[in-house]
This record gives C-alpha cells, sequence and structure tokens, in this order.
C-alpha cells in the first residue's frame, strides 16, 4: 500500500494543521500549562473541546452530517486524528460514548433514537457508558446474571455491573441483561440503553491503587426501562453486543497512556546513564527500537480495520491483535521510563522530576487496560479461534439452558 497523502488528502491534513494550531496548543509547548485537578474541570474542559471539534465538522468525522457527524472519509479521520496526537488536548471521557456505545444505538436503535442521542454525544453534551461486566462472570460476558422481567410495555431490571468505566458522570449507558434463563446463555439476553439518574440505580466508584476512581460499581434495583429503549430482538443481545465488542476492540486497541516512544525519546535524551544522555545507550536505544516498531506494527493493523470500515463492514476479531500488543507496550513503557528516571520517576514535582510521574501512572493504570475490553487470554482465544482458524476451547455449558449451568458459568 501506498501510505503517502494524495493531493487531495495532503490539503485536509493542511487544513486540519492550520485549525489545530488555531485552536490547540501543540505539546512541545504545553509543558507549562496547568493541569485540571478535580473532575469537575476535567469533564468541563473535555465537553467544550468535544464541542469545537464538532462545530468544525472534526468530531466523529465519518458519521453522516445529519448525526452530527463530518461526513468525510475514513482516511480523513486518520489524518485528523495523527494530527491532533501532536497537541494538547482533552481526550477521553467521550471513547466509550462514541467508540462503543453510539455505534451500537446507530446500528440497532430505533430512528427517534438516533436523532434524539447521536447529535447530543457527538456534540460532548451527553456522555455514555457500557454496562457489561459482572462480579459472576469474569471474563465471560455471555454468563451475565442481571435480570430484566418484562410488565407490560416496560422491563424491571436487577443486578450488579462492575468495572464501568465512567458510570459516575454519564448521562446515559447501554445495559447486557438476561431476559430468558430457560435457553443457553448466548440466546437469553437483550440490550437496553438507560438513563443512568434512573430511580433504581446506584454507582458506586471503585478506588484505585493509582488513586483515581474512574471505574465503578452500578446496582439495580427495580429500574424501570421502556420497552422502546430495547436495541435489537428479545434474545438478540448478544449479536448486538458483537457490534459493541467489535468497536470496543478497535477503540482500545490504540495508542494508550500519558506516554508513548516519542516522549521516551525526548525523556532518553534529558536523562542522563553513566554521565551520558541516556538516548546514546545502546541498551536504551534498543528498547526504544522495540517499542517504535511496536507502534508501527499497531498504526498498521488499524488501517487494516479502517480498510474494513471504509467497506462498511464491522470491524473484525483482528482487531483484537492491536489491544494484545498496546497492553503489554504500555506498561513495559511504563516502568522502563520509571527506571530510567530512578528515584525521580515517582515523584510528581515538576521541578524536580520532568515527568511529573507520569510513567509511574502508566505502568499502574496499564495493569486495568490488560483487564478493561477483555483480558489478554480472552483475546488470545479469539485471535486464535477466529483469525488464526485453531480449535475452539471446550466449553461444557455451551448448549445448556442458562439455569441449568454450573454456577459461575
Amino acid at each position: 500500500m501506498d501510505f503517502n497523502d494524495t493531493p487531495e488528502e495532503a490539503a485536509y491534513r493542511a487544513e486540519v494543521r492550520a485549525w489545530l494550531d488555531k485552536n490547540a496548543v501543540r505539546k512541545a509547548d504545553a509543558k507549562d500549562l496547568p493541569l485540571p485537578k478535580t473532575l469537575d474541570e476535567v469533564l468541563k474542559q473535555s465537553k467544550a473541546w468535544q464541542a469545537k471539534k464538532a462545530e468544525a465538522g472534526f468530531a466523529c468525522i465519518t458519521w453522516p452530517k445529519e448525526w452530527g457527524g463530518g461526513g468525510g472519509t475514513p482516511i480523513q479521520n486518520v489524518i485528523y486524528s495523527q494530527e491532533e496526537a501532536n497537541y494538547a488536548v482533552p481526550g477521553g471521557i467521550f471513547a466509550i460514548g462514541l467508540g462503543m456505545c453510539i455505534p451500537t444505538l446507530m446500528t440497532w436503535g430505533p430512528e427517534d433514537a438516533k436523532k434524539r442521542y447521536v447529535g447530543p454525544a457527538v456534540r460532548g453534551d451527553e456522555i455514555w457508558c457500557q454496562l457489561f461486566s459482572e462480579p459472576a462472570g469474569g471474563s465471560d460476558v455471555a454468563g451475565l446474571r442481571t435480570r430484566a422481567e418484562r410488565d407490560g410495555d416496560e422491563w424491571v431490571i436487577n443486578g450488579q455491573k462492575v468495572w464501568t468505566s465512567g458510570a459516575h458522570y454519564s448521562n446515559f449507558g447501554i445495559v447486557l441483561v438476561r431476559t430468558d434463563p430457560t435457553v443457553p446463555k448466548h440466546k437469553g439476553l437483550t440490550m437496553f440503553y438507560i438513563d443512568m439518574k434512573s430511580p433504581g440505580i446506584e454507582v458506586r466508584p471503585i478506588k484505585q491503587m493509582s488513586g483515581g476512581a474512574e471505574f465503578n460499581e452500578v446496582f439495580f434495583t427495580n429500574v424501570r426501562v421502556k420497552d422502546s429503549q430495547r436495541l435489537g430482538n428479545v434474545g438478540d443481545g448478544w449479536k448486538v453486543a458483537l457490534t459493541t465488542l467489535m468497536n470496543e476492540r478497535l477503540a482500545v486497541g490504540g495508542s494508550q497512556g500519558n506516554a508513548d516512544t516519542d516522549d521516551l525519546i525526548e525523556l532518553a535524551r534529558e536523562t542522563e546513564v553513566a554521565g551520558k544522555p541516556a538516548i546514546q545507550n545502546g541498551a536504551v536505544r534498543e528498547r526504544i527500537a522495540d517499542w517504535y516498531v511496536q507502534a508501527q506494527g499497531l498504526k498498521f493493523t488499524r488501517f487494516r480495520t479502517l480498510t474494513a470500515l471504509s467497506k462498511g463492514q464491522t470491524p473484525g476479531p483482528e482487531s483484537s491483535i492491536s489491544k494484545i500488543v498496546a497492553a503489554k507496550k504500555m506498561q513495559d513503557l511504563g516502568s522502563f521510563g520509571m527506571d530510567l528516571q530512578d528515584m525521580g520517576g515517582v515523584i510528581r514535582d515538576r521541578s524536580i522530576s520532568p515527568a511529573e510521574g507520569a510513567y509511574t501512572e502508566q505502568w499502574i493504570g496499564a495493569a486495568g487496560y490488560r483487564i478493561a475490553g477483555g483480558t489478554d487470554e480472552i483475546l488470545r482465544n479469539i485471535v486464535a479461534e477466529r483469525v488464526l482458524g485453531m480449535p475452539q476451547d471446550v466449553r461444557v455449558d455451551k448448549d445448556l439452558p442458562f439455569n441449568q449451568a454450573p454456577k459461575g458459568k
């Protein structure tokens, strides 16, 4: 493939770069900018930036204009992402909603729901979360026990979800529940979209060892949801969930964390090893080169997925490859950055430690990233079975009615 810009793409890149220069600060010039200290400040800055992007046509570039998107092409989206990566801009709080929830709503939701919810999500007015994982399910999404029972034109939900990122500040969410326990576990599921402020929903943030509390436990006690909020047919929840999961693999498979190879190169230039800049050390250069190669592999694997999207296809299981590589790379790079700074690696004081503890935070946070969005083990199984065509694992409960399956399955 030829990855050089065509004249039209080069013109678009110039347009993007000019807009970013006018509306954002390059990372190289952002070292002295104050960082948001509270969640409210993070939300305010993120929403303002999302709204600005949407107004300029750079939010959800490939989505139809009538739904708030840019009406552009996948390659334009790639170009914008490449250019924005060079600027210090807010990000993260819309990744789940725009990367997973809203694409599911757009695929399976009724027209009136699309008209109501897609635009506000694109503009950053509303935030969405994804309610899948449960305490008893582990990595088996289809093993969920949160149930929904029909009551006329409504459904009543009871149960618990866990590890729900952003639930404490989300306005809406998509939730996968069990509506028929008498059929095999993958066939008795249904998905709904819900208002996170509905009576009976309780959100409890989980404190992490990093000091953050980005994800939550969510409890449902007699939560009423209208049948019109159902996504797909009753019992087709697993089919709907696959749309979410495939988009999730794409959304979480790119570069993650506070630091990547470019940042590590800069750190190696500023840090000394044996009296010389670390970048001159052969062992340091070798490690950075390895991660650079991985970053390039991730980029081109992502391009493969974008090719499928450009043809109107749903992202396939090959997207799992990106997360397997990116999660370990994120953790290893964080650990190496800490070691390179010696004791300064855990200090946040900018006058003492230029990286302000970023590599420590990345190293700690990466452990969770290797679980979120599918564990390393689950993703390797997906690649083995669905990409390489290897035999499936034995699943003794696959064809059993869910209420007859062994406990915990």
